[in-house]
């Protein structure tokens, strides 16, 4: 089955009911412009809160690398995803697994783009919404994804139970991340949507 990602995780009871669904990863965002931001001792009550085998993603943008340094000292992140401009030698300057996000839009070159990242664990495909770095809840064109990327997609931008077995469907992503489409409010999870969205998972492998 495809791999799941819920991301924007504000509160414990929201990871849990992650975990419960069978979703694979929880996303903690330490971006402050973003309502879904968390600082460290709520991410902390967060990550302490999961039971075994869930990984857990710190998500930062364009971030001084001494803050990225000090939420990786003080918490057990498994894996980063960086969603700015970040440069290669950058995310791998951590001695983390990272994925690397970018916005998809016409004329942005994916399989250039991917090749400057070859040791991320995955390019994050997102949807391009000026001065927005991510979350915004819309869905980009999919045709622009190339058939042939060297890295492993993450499918991400406008997802929700009712177009995610579509997607996967026809991007055949590794891996689809969603944050706002399975919400009840920014940055507080539902968890009747949560379970509808991985029904949508399951049901794109029928």
């Amino acid at each position: 089955m495809t791999r799941v990602k819920i991301c924007g995780i504000t509160r414990a009871e929201d990871a849990l009911a992650v975990a419960a669904s069978g979703a694979d990863a929880i996303g903690l965002v330490f971006y402050a412009p973003s309502p879904r931001h968390v600082v460290v001792h709520q991410a902390r009550a967060i990550i302490e809160a999961l039971p075994p085998f869930v990984t857990t993603v710190g998500l930062f943008v364009d971030a001084d690398p001494d803050f990225v340094r000090t939420v990786l000292g003080e918490l057990p992140l498994d894996l980063l995803q960086f969603h700015g401009t970040e440069k290669p030698e950058y995310c791998r300057a951590f001695g983390r697994p990272y994925l690397k996000a970018v916005r998809v839009k016409p004329g942005v070159d994916l399989v250039q783009y991917a090749s400057l990242y070859p040791d991320a664990k995955g390019l994050l495909l997102d949807a391009h919404v000026e001065g927005i770095a991510g979350g915004t809840g819309q869905v980009f064109d999919w045709n622009l994804i190339p058939a042939a990327l060297p890295l492993p997609v993450v499918l991400s931008g406008g997802l929700d139970p009712a177009n995610v077995a579509e997607a996967i469907r026809r991007v055949r992503p590794a891996a689809v991340d969603v944050s706002s489409g399975v919400e009840s409010a920014k940055g507080i999870k539902d968890a009747a949507k949560i379970a509808g969205f991985m029904q949508g998972v399951r049901n794109a492998s029928l």
